[in-house]
């Protein structure tokens, strides 16, 4: 019985190490993906704060739980988050948060255009109600979605933080555990 914690133990770390330690191998072009959904959240998340019809307004009318509370929880996460995603610090962990901010924003929005019930303002022309209006609706949630299920699942890319942070572990783990000496510009070797 002993031995179920330690596997239970061995599958959160491979979890946190998952997510901690994401391959940034992937193609460069990965930059723009983190950039763009990284800079959507970024701003979504400053609006949320400079318009009340965006922020607590808007959570208000869709029956948010505390919606001045939630509608600054969410700004900062969108602000602090997209941020993280622009530079690729911690890309597979803010992933999972905006996924999941996303399906939220689906299921609190797009039920009620289906079918014609929305609080919000209906769309401004055809189609306004129903499935069309519903998949024109959802095409920012959706391009934001699948952008932060293809970095939480490819990783940052060479061009981040995590890469960086990636390679400085990889440099101490090279390191022999005796001190080095400092290293001085324009000092080569010695015989």
């Amino acid at each position: 019985m002993t031995a179920e914690p330690e596997r239970n133990e061995t599958m959160i770390e491979r979890l946190w190490s998952w997510l901690l330690h994401p391959p940034v191998t992937g193609p460069r072009a990965t930059t723009l993906i983190r950039m763009m959904a990284g800079a959507v959240f970024f701003w979504e998340g400053i609006l949320k704060f400079v318009y009340e019809n965006q922020g607590v307004g808007r959570f208000t009318k869709l029956g948010m739980p505390f919606p001045l509370f939630t509608a600054h929880v969410v700004g900062w996460l969108e602000m602090v988050g997209g941020f993280a995603l622009m530079v690729g610090l911690g890309t597979r962990l803010i992933a999972i948060p905006f996924i999941i901010e996303m399906l939220v924003a689906w299921l609190s929005t797009k039920p009620a255009i289906f079918l014609g019930t929305s609080p919000l303002p209906l769309p401004p022309s055809p189609p306004q109600v129903g499935i069309w209006a519903v998949l024109h609706e959802m095409r920012s949630e959706y391009a934001q979605t699948m952008s932060c299920i293809f970095l939480l699942l490819a990783g940052p890319g060479p061009w981040s933080l995590d890469a960086v942070l990636e390679a400085r572990r990889s440099d101490d783990r090279r390191r022999p555990s005796e001190p080095a000496e400092p290293r001085r510009l324009g000092a080569g070797t010695q015989s």
